[in-house]
């Protein structure tokens, strides 16, 4: 089925060991469609230097309202097939949540969020437009014991050369959570730009692929002798004291 997608592995590596962004687990988001697919992501990723991969379905009340109860069911639905195939990389689960009013209404209510490591939680808001609410959200985040990550932070359009933002968030206790492909145009090239821009100025803690499918995959698999990527083992990156 993934014929097309073969190519021979490159003797390179990343520094990275753990990945803490995907959607690997099956039907569940907008992610993998079969277990089939999740295998083949797993090969290509062990290929390249990781060890573990903690994916992140998400969590959004209008379009996939997936339960803890949900996430686990699949996660552990999913590792009975692939352990079967010995593909010596360990696949656990948590959430990225998307910012909204019933984020904010877990949060009110402390209902347990689907966290990982040091009770790290995933997040995404809007593309394009500020959410009123965010920094209350991420002081009730800090507040309950969770340390928030704002995933993919290069892409939110109200983040670009706001400086005065950018330093206001940091200040608040969020981890920033890059995604791989950015750095290669593969978004666009502001997105690129400003990936750089945050890398080189050491506001990134995290790295995930935020890999969705095969094409992805691969799409990393080629560019992994791109220069960017060699910049992650001189940086402050914390995805290895996750494994």
């Amino acid at each position: 089925m993934f014929g097309l997608f073969k190519n021979k592995p490159k003797n390179i590596s990343l520094p990275l060991l753990v990945d803490i962004h995907s959607h690997l687990l099956p039907g569940i988001d907008d992610g993998v469609k079969t277990v089939e697919e999740t295998i083949y992501i797993l090969k290509k990723l062990k290929n390249i230097g990781y060890k573990k991969v903690i994916t992140t379905p998400h969590v959004m009340s209008d379009h996939y309202p997936n339960s803890n109860e949900d996430i686990i069911s699949k996660l552990n639905e999913t590792n009975d097939i692939i352990q079967k195939h010995n593909i010596g990389i360990k696949l656990q689960a948590a959430a990225e949540y998307y910012l909204d009013e019933n984020l904010l209404d877990k949060l009110s209510k402390q209902e347990e969020l689907l966290s990982f490591g040091d009770k790290y939680i995933l997040f995404e808001t809007s593309f394009l437009n500020k959410p009123v609410f965010l920094e209350e959200a991420i002081f009730n985040m800090n507040a309950q014991g969770y340390q928030p990550i704002l995933a993919h932070p290069e892409r939110y359009t109200y983040l670009l050369s706001n400086q005065i933002l950018l330093d206001k968030l940091k200040s608040m206790n969020l981890f920033f959570q890059m995604n791989m492909l950015s750095l290669t145009g593969y978004y666009s090239p502001e997105v690129k730009k400003f990936a750089i821009y945050l890398l080189k100025s050491n506001m990134i803690d995290f790295i995930g692929t935020d890999c969705h499918n095969a094409l992805q995959a691969n799409e990393i698999a080629t560019k992994i002798n791109s220069k960017y990527f060699r910049l992650f083992g001189s940086k402050n990156i914390l995805n290895p004291s996750l494994l």
